[in-house]
């Protein structure tokens, strides 16, 4: 008898979109359950972004949008927000940057204010600009230099993967590219990219979408209009030979490994992209997927393993050219070469043998359980339909992913399967130098 398929649930976030006159798009997705709302601002402009020589300038440009703005002070955006009872942050991605807000829905028009006032200009300063360059010193200390496995994979992998420079830089920036950085330089750069036709705006939770608008429009409609620079295309060739490399992590006590190979246009082709998707799951999500079963429970040749699509592990945020990644930890002595080879063999047996229904059903019923979670918050909501809307204008395509996923086939995972072949990996192996 054949697996009974999942039923897949899905959600019914309404969704109002309109555009002012300067060239903002506004999603609204109102939701009156609880007394908060999340507020995002996405721009178009992220690590792939940044020019030659400036290595870490849009991650740095992310901190100065912070230091105060046109009419208020260092601080104050940190004051005005806590002040009301809510949290912000900001976060640099390969395609784009943004800024969100958490507050109780009595202090929606604060946080419009206060990113429509930054949207008009940050107060960039040869202070602010020194500050900060300082701060992003330390936190590449913190996070990669004086770290165990730091970058790891997402630094060191892609200039191993690609050949360009927009997708094999690293996106936290050397220290004499910092350095050198100057306040012409930012002020340029927030002309050229934190542009209103470059911007999305998405408001998700307690709101009543007349109320809000009226309120966008005052907040926002005399931003000065600037249009979206043009886009550049990142594209190039897939690997036709496997390239392989490794380093020594000073502070790493275990060996480790990272593998990846070229998927589908996620904007141009969603269709043969999402089997991708699915197939990093069957992989390593879950004590019963192919890899932690074999690698971890029965070989015992790595003490865990995870599988995602984009070097930031997000599926559904990022532009061509992305990969499928595979990343482990080995034991003490473990053998890189083992690891690969089991990896090489479960994708044949999965491109030949296919998938079980029944193996897929589940993996698909956990994927629409992460995926419900993650924006069942209001700010998860807003921060996904920004980043819909902004790389394909279909900010409402939240409502249809987990049907998506499970619409997925087990051909179609068995043929995805298929074309991760060895000649088209790239892996960095780190060689642990921290064990003595």
């Amino acid at each position: 008898m054949a697996a009974r398929r999942s039923r897949i649930p899905a959600t019914k976030y309404p969704v109002e979109r309109f555009t002012l006159d300067n060239g903002l798009r506004v999603v609204l997705t109102p939701d009156r359950s609880a007394p908060v709302v999340g507020v995002a601002v996405l721009y178009d402009v992220g690590i792939r972004s940044e020019p030659e020589g400036r290595t870490g300038f849009a991650h740095l440009f992310e901190h100065l949008m912070f230091q105060g703005s046109e009419n208020l002070e260092k601080l104050a955006h940190f004051r005005h927000v806590q002040g009301a009872g809510g949290t912000f942050n900001g976060s640099t991605h390969l395609d784009y940057t943004d800024y969100y807000e958490t507050l109780p829905s009595n202090a929606l028009e604060r946080a419009l204010f206060l990113e429509a006032d930054r949207m008009r200009g940050p107060r960039l300063t040869e202070e602010n600009l020194r500050n900060q360059v300082d701060v992003v010193k330390e936190e590449i200390r913190v996070n990669v230099l004086n770290r165990p496995y730091g970058g790891f994979p997402w630094l060191t992998l892609p200039p191993v993967m690609f050949d360009t420079f927009p997708n094999a830089h690293d996106g936290y920036g050397s220290f004499t590219d910092l350095e050198s950085a100057t306040v012409d330089e930012a002020t340029d750069f927030f002309r050229r990219y934190y542009a209103t036709g470059n911007a999305v705006l998405a408001v998700s939770g307690d709101l009543d979408v007349a109320e809000a608008t009226t309120l966008i429009e005052r907040h926002f409609g005399d931003v000065p209009a600037r249009p979206a620079p043009r886009r550049p295309d990142f594209a190039e060739p897939d690997l036709t030979a496997e390239r392989r490399q490794t380093y020594t992590d000073r502070l790493a006590p275990l060996p480790a490994v990272a593998a990846a190979w070229r998927v589908p246009d996620p904007i141009g082709d969603f269709a043969g992209y999402l089997p991708y998707v699915v197939l990093a799951e069957v992989l390593t999500d879950g004590e019963a997927s192919r890899l932690v079963e074999r690698l971890v429970q029965r070989d015992r040749a790595v003490t865990g393993l995870s599988g995602y699509l984009g070097f930031m592990g997000d599926p559904f945020d990022v532009r061509d050219p992305t990969a499928l990644l595979l990343q482990a930890h080995l034991p003490p002595g473990g053998d890189v070469d083992k690891v690969l080879r089991v990896v090489d063999e479960e994708l044949d047996r999965l491109a030949t043998d296919g998938l079980p229904a029944d193996e897929l059903a589940r993996t698909q019923a956990r994927m629409a359980t992460h995926l419900l979670r993650d924006t069942d918050a209001v700010l998860g909501r807003a921060l996904r339909m920004a980043v819909l809307e902004q790389q394909r204008g279909e900010p409402g395509l939240l409502n249809e992913l987990p049907r998506l996923v499970g619409g997925v086939t087990t051909d179609q995972v068995r043929a995805a399967a298929a074309t991760l072949r060895p000649e088209r990996r790239a892996s960095i192996e780190v060689i642990p130098g921290g064990a003595r």
